[in-house]
């Protein structure tokens, strides 16, 4: 959804004129009908791949921090990324802040595709596990959907700040991650992979409500020990 808010501002002209007027300028020319030729413009470019090409390098650090500092406290690295980020978009008066939050939104990305999915795996019981999983793909593209929606509305927002409000508004998802990482717990697994066994088993029995968690329990302990 992320994604959508920043992308979508690149085809509104009060975005185009302020920040990249040579695009601007061959989408007005009359007869340049390809849009390759319009959008041809190296600045654009690195707007638009400097998030992804972040994301790409931001998984490397997020594998780590994963293993070794817990799913949760990677998603709050990941709410404090895209929060940085959106407010150097929604901010922004040159293109360096654009870059530079787009390079943000970037790491955001590499470190939840890492953790929320392992998060979502091993907190949920199995009989939903996979469901869980659909739902969170489900939820990825309803979010598409309205982040294109938003920015066919804010590109007709009259006095040019349309693309600001599009760009700020990403800070809702952003908080979201940010506040939900303060709120749940870490998965058991993680727990027990840092050899806090008695924490793990304390916080499997408070996610399954059950006290009967000691067969689960082994199997994490036993797959941790293997891994390993």
């Amino acid at each position: 959804m992320i994604l959508e808010f920043q992308g979508g501002v690149t085809s509104m002209p009060v975005f185009l004129k302020k920040f990249f007027p040579v695009v601007y300028k061959r989408t007005q020319e009359k007869g340049l009908d390809s849009n390759y030729c319009k959008y041809d413009n190296e600045g654009l470019q690195m707007f638009t791949s400097s998030l992804y090409l972040a994301a790409l390098i931001a998984t490397f650090g997020a594998s780590y921090t994963t293993r070794s500092l817990g799913r949760r406290l990677t998603m709050l690295i990941a709410g404090i990324f895209f929060i940085i980020g959106t407010i150097l978009n929604a901010a922004a008066i040159n293109f360096l802040m654009l870059v530079l939050g787009r390079l943000m939104l970037g790491c955001g990305v590499g470190f939840t595709n890492q953790a929320v999915p392992l998060f979502l795996s091993e907190i949920a019981p199995t009989r939903i596990r996979g469901a869980l999983n659909i739902l969170f793909q489900l939820n990825v593209t309803i979010g598409i959907l309205f982040a294109n929606l938003i920015n066919y509305g804010t590109a007709r927002i009259k006095g040019g700040w349309g693309w600001r409000l599009s760009l700020g508004l990403a800070g809702i998802p952003a908080v979201m991650v940010t506040l939900g990482s303060l709120l749940v717990v870490d998965t058991p697994n993680s727990l027990i992979e840092r050899s806090r066994l008695e924490e793990g088993k304390a916080v499997l029995r408070k996610i399954r409500g059950t006290k009967n968690i000691e067969p689960e329990f082994l199997d994490i302990v036993e797959a941790s020990r293997t891994a390993n």
